[in-house]
Parts: C-alpha cells; structure tokens; sequence
C-alpha cells in the first residue's frame, strides 16, 4: 500500500514538473513574439517657430521697457527706450561743426565785402592818377632830352619811373577784379564740401539718436527680455527677442529608410498631445540630412548597416491657436513609412 503511495506522489511531482517547462517554454515563446514583432515605432518632433533678435546702434543705458515677456506686439510697437549722453554731446558738437562749415560756404558764395572792393578800386584809381603823372613827366624829359637839356640820365629815371607806375597801376587793377569776382571756384567747391561733410556727420549722429527708442521688427511675442532697466548696454548688444507669430513649423528628424514615402511638398498628418490630442495636417517643405555626426549604428554585427538621420521640416496647413514652440508633435501612421 505503501508503494503505491509513493508511486502516486512521484508521478504528481513528475507532472507538476512537466507543467513548470511548459509554462517556462510558453512564456519564453511569448517574449520571442514580441523580440520579432516590436511594437509600432513613434516618430516624435516639436514645434518651432522663427525669433528676431531686437538690438541697437547706441550704446547707452537702459532707461525704461515698455513691454514684458509673453506680451503680443504688433511691427512699429516701441519696446524700449535707450539713453546716451555721449551721444548726445556729439550731436551738439556735430552741430556746431555743420553751422561752420555753413557759414563759410556762405561766405564764399556771397563774395567780397563792398568795402573792400570799394578800398581796391580807390588803390587802383591811385594807381592810374600816378601813372598819368609818372607818363607826363617822362614826355617833358623826352622832349627836353631831344633839345639838349636834360641828360640821357634824368630822361632814363623819367622812363623808368613811368614803367613802374605802369606796373603798379595793373597790380592794382588785378586785385580790383579779385574782390569783384569773389572767391575762386575751387574754394566755393570746397566750401560745399565741407559743409556736406558736416551735415554727413550730424546725420550720422542722428541715426544712432533714431535707436533711443526701439520697436518692433515684426507682429509675434516678446519671448526673452536680456537687460535690466539702468544696466549699460554696448552697440549690438542683444535687449530682446520677438517671436514671429506667422512663421511656425514642425521639425522630425527621422531615420533615412524612413524617408521613401516622405517627399517634398507631400501633405501628412499629425497629431499634438498638448493641445487635447489634436490632429492636423502639415506640409514638408525642407529636407536636409544631420551630417556624419548624426547617424543610427548596426544592432547586430551582420545584415545592418548605419542609416543617416535626416531633418524634415513641415509647416502646418492650417493655422493653430495656442501652437507654441517646444510643443511635441507626434507622426500619425508611422508604421506606413517604414
């Protein structure tokens, strides 16, 4: 009786054993399943959206922002007011150079005072009462020359005192004409010269002052303001970004195998999860692969090769509130692409 007991429990246990490898072998069975079947592959992306960077001519301080961070702001909108004394003082400096410059030019275009064209005609007069006295003389010596008078000396003194006069009478007539005429054309060109080049300067000066006050460069968000109100801020120094509100785009950067049925201008859906699961349709406008440092390695050692990962860009079809950048943006039917 006993051994038949014991016979009974051997075969319980034989077969409880029995039942443990068959459950082992099911459940090994169930994980080769799901190793040769993965399941469906996400192709995830995200939002991104184009942002201009506000920055200015002039150095100076920051007096006052007239926006803040997430206000919506239309192109032309002042955002911040900047201030420069140094700049300032170079305007008036500026100023005073171009009011020189003007001054002179009009001095060279109106010509010579009349009191001194009045002074020259007198010396010329002169000149002419001098030289009719200086050639009347010499005539007497010549006569009294030819009678045997007066020696060859004095008639010689006579004529080369009639000479100089002659002489003297047309240097007065020349500056005569100098103060008629005025200035020479060559000083009334440079004159105008330098006048332009200092009203170039006061220009120049003008622009920088134009950057006091900044605006916006396009309609979008003020996403990211740099300074604070009485920090010092240099040329080009960057005070903020705006964010374009029509310029948005979803970006996917994919496997290149997975590119066969992803083709410029094609249409295909998508689905935001931070916008209640939303579907949409976007449309690829931009492929572009990541480079020699952007690539998925072989799994296994034969039968794989390395797959270059490509850059798609797609701009929705539609427009859609509330679309922000950083929002995940996940490929409806990925499994189609493969």
């Amino acid at each position: 009786m006993d051994n038949i007991i014991d016979v009974k429990k051997k075969d319980r246990t034989l077969f409880t054993g029995l039942a443990i490898v068959v459950v082992i072998l099911l459940a090994l069975c169930i994980t080769g399943i799901f190793l040769i079947n993965p399941p469906e592959e996400t192709v995830q992306g995200q939002v991104e959206a184009t942002h201009v960077r506000v920055s200015g001519k002039l150095p100076g301080r920051v007096v006052a922002f007239y926006v803040e961070e997430g206000q919506q702001v239309k192109r032309g909108d002042t955002l911040a007011y900047i201030h420069s004394s140094t700049v300032d003082a170079k305007l008036v400096q500026a100023q005073a150079m171009e009011e020189a410059a003007s001054a002179q030019n009009r001095k060279a275009e109106a010509g010579t005072r009349s009191q001194i064209i009045s002074s020259a005609h007198d010396l010329w007069q002169q000149a002419l009462a001098a030289e009719s006295i200086r050639e009347k003389t010499y005539k007497r010596m010549e006569s009294l020359y030819k009678q045997g008078v007066v020696s060859e000396q004095k008639r010689d003194e006579a004529r080369a005192a009639y000479d100089a006069a002659v002489a003297q009478t047309r240097a007065a007539k020349s500056q005569y004409d100098l103060a008629v005429e005025g200035a020479q054309a060559e000083d009334k060109e440079a004159a105008r010269a330098q006048q332009q080049a200092a009203r170039g300067t006061v220009m120049e000066v003008e622009s920088m002052l134009e950057d006091q006050y900044l605006t916006a460069p396009c309609d979008g968000e003020v996403t990211d303001i740099y300074p604070h109100e009485g920090e010092l801020v240099g040329t080009g120094t960057p005070i903020m970004n705006v964010m374009r509100s029509d310029d948005k785009w979803v970006t996917f950067n994919v496997r290149e195998e997975l590119l066969n049925h992803l083709a410029m201008g094609q249409e295909v859906r998508v689905m935001i999860p931070a916008l209640g699961k939303m579907e949409t349709t976007v449309k690829i406008y931009y492929i572009k692969d990541m480079g020699s440092y952007a690539v998925w390695n072989a799994t296994k050692a034969t039968g794989q090769y390395d797959s270059k990962t490509f850059q798609v860009k797609a701009h929705p079809v539609d427009s859609i509130e509330n679309l922000r950048p950083g929002m995940s943006v996940i490929l409806l039917d990925a499994k189609q692409y493969e």
